[in-house]
């Protein structure tokens, strides 16, 4: 028995090729849902912006995260420079104003200005400057946004950050990294069989993920900057799971090299494997809390397939998830209050979250049926998880609460399998 969903209902251990192709992929992103308390911001047209979609990208971002409810703005231009009115924004409900430009100099680069305005209060809040290629508008872009979104809230944004995931098109696998959008993504790797498990390094510089290629699961390492892949775990029977320490130095992961399927740790360089516990049961699936003390993980050992956690070297285990027979795929919140997993309920899987810092209640977030992989964002704020959506598989971005959604469909592609990457970028 596989206590793994995507196992079960997709077969997905996978063959591997090297080849890298080029970017492909173009998302369309559909948002529903309200926050319960959303911050109003108009964000107008930029000088230029016909030539670059930078601001629609600025304001997508925005809508998505679940912080914000878009002011129409009209098809006037409000640059940096502009002198809004700001007794006009108010009678139309704008809290924030958003304006820029976009020039193109004489070398090829781009200078990307925004400025943002308190219409509340009439203040200007200030602006920031990019030169860049026009290859990095959209990074642009995003890095914008995240700069608007850290002046409004006062945490971080994510629009900046990347995912990793896994397309499928045709008899075509691929692993691609993209922005968080999803889109502007570069295949890492392709296969004619499927991949699964991708794994971000803390550091954002390297993925580890799990093919079959060989024959067998088998956990690989791959940086992202030369495409270099080597073997780190090839033994006796399945290689599977792989999760980063928070300092990346280790990983742990789950193999069945002694007969049982069993969770170890080992180091990034492939030495001091250690095994953590030893049991009749089927461990898998573990992922580490944020000061690397304790892992949470998936067993059998009850009976059905249920969320435990352990000290990280190894222990006593107790078990965390008691709402239905069968939870499995656990991800850890970066300031480790929350749980996210899947939950099997009246034969649907569905993503949910428990408060682990207030007692563990539990809450569904979504309103789908075949939900996978949920992985948080590195602030916290959102869910990226995998689902089945009108007959296509695609990726859902969520807050943590549910109740703003954000489809992204590839028209060409299913896809599977998200991991949302580190800041750093």
């Amino acid at each position: 028995m596989s206590l793994n969903p995507r196992l079960n209902r997709r077969h997905l251990f996978a063959a591997l090729g090297a080849t890298c192709l080029p970017a492909w992929a173009q998302f369309r992103v559909e948002i529903s849902g309200v926050g319960a308390t959303q911050l109003p911001i108009a964000i107008g047209e930029f000088r230029d912006e016909s030539r670059t979609g930078v601001a629609a990208i600025v304001r997508a971002d925005l809508e998505r995260s679940g912080q914000f409810k878009l002011v129409d703005a009209g098809l006037a231009p409000i640059t940096e420079l502009s002198s809004p009115a700001f007794t006009d924004w108010r009678a139309k409900a704008a809290d924030a104003l958003v304006g820029g430009s976009i020039t193109r100099l004489a070398d090829g680069r781009f200078d990307v200005r925004f400025r943002l305005w308190d219409v509340v209060s009439g203040k200007d809040l200030g602006g920031e400057s990019q030169l860049v290629m026009q290859d990095d508008l959209r990074l642009a872009a995003h890095r914008m946004a995240d700069a608007i979104y850290l002046k409004l809230t006062g945490e971080r944004g994510v629009f900046a950050t990347r995912l990793a995931y896994v397309t499928k098109a045709g008899r075509q696998y691929a692993l691609r990294i993209a922005d968080a959008d999803g889109e502007g993504g570069q295949v890492a790797v392709t296969s004619p069989e499927p991949l699964i498990s991708p794994a971000w390094a803390p550091d954002g510089h390297t993925i580890a993920y799990v093919s079959f290629h060989t024959g067998k699961a088998v956990v690989y390492l791959q940086d992202l900057a030369t495409g270099q892949r080597r073997t780190l775990a090839d033994f006796r029977g399945t290689n599977s799971a792989p999760t980063f320490s928070p300092d990346g130095q280790r990983l742990a992961l789950s193999l069945s090299r002694d007969g049982g399927t069993q969770l170890f740790m080992i180091n990034r360089d492939g030495s001091g494997l250690q095994r953590l516990a030893r049991n009749l049961a089927i461990d898998t699936e573990p992922v580490f809390t944020p000061d690397g003390r304790t892992l949470y993980f998936v067993s059998d050992r009850g009976g059905g397939p249920q969320i435990y956690r352990m000290p990280v070297e190894g222990g006593t285990a107790e078990r965390v998830s008691f709402n239905g027979p069968y939870n499995v795929s656990p991800a850890i919140s970066p300031d480790g209050r929350s749980l996210a997993y899947v939950a099997r309920q009246d034969g649907a899987f569905r993503v949910c979250v428990m408060d682990l810092a207030n007692g563990g209640g539990t809450r569904v977030i979504s309103d789908t049926v075949d939900d996978e992989s949920p992985s948080f964002a590195p602030n916290g704020k959102l869910l990226v998880y995998a689902t089945r959506s009108q007959g296509r598989d695609v990726l859902m971005t969520s807050t943590l609460d549910g109740k703003v959604k954000a489809k992204l469909i590839i028209t060409s592609a299913d896809v599977r399998e998200p991991a949302w990457g580190p800041f750093g970028r």
